[in-house]
């Protein structure tokens, strides 16, 4: 699927930084995807520990835009997540990796700063959420523009895409 990646410019984030690794150690995992809870099915990480996340936007086919990571990988809700707090955890986070931050998240592209936020996840590390969803990446989706698992039903509910808005995509 064809992705287009929006204005990107990395914003400084407000002079804020940390040094400490957003990765958690899982035992059983092999890599991580940068600023997502380890995967065994997730390439290797190649950004620096401590960066900041950030958020930005891309079109995808038939989709419209929707919020993606700072390279370009789609971001999901899950519907089963009620508030702020993640309950996408063990087994459903190798699956959907949760989009992890050291520091405040930044905006990039047309996604809003506004909408930006953090949760304390159970294993303690913070997640970025926007409009209130915690974020999560797909392992199915091996790079840039895919969107394999938008609509997908799997681990109790349905997981989808966002829009700038920070609500869900779905064209059914």
């Amino acid at each position: 699927m064809a992705l287009a990646t929006g204005a990107s410019g990395c914003s400084s984030g407000g002079g804020s930084s940390s040094s400490s690794s957003s990765a958690t150690p899982s035992s059983g995992a092999t890599s991580a995807v940068p600023g997502y809870g380890k995967s065994p099915s997730a390439p290797a990480s190649s950004a620096s520990t401590g960066a900041q996340t950030m958020v930005k936007t891309a079109t995808a086919d038939k989709l419209g835009t929707i919020l993606v990571d700072a390279k370009g990988r789609t971001l999901y809700l899950f519907e089963a997540d009620k508030s702020t707090q993640s309950t996408c955890n063990g087994a459903c986070a190798s699956a959907w990796p949760p989009l992890l931050t050291a520091g405040a998240p930044t905006a990039g592209g047309s996604a809003k700063s506004a909408l930006l936020g953090t949760t304390k996840r159970s294993d303690g590390n913070t997640q970025v959420t926007y409009h209130g969803h915690p974020l999560y990446g797909y392992a199915g989706d091996s790079g840039p523009g895919d969107t394999n698992g938008q609509g997908l039903n799997q681990f109790g509910a349905a997981w989808y895409v966002l829009n700038v808005s920070g609500e869900k995509v779905d064209l059914s």
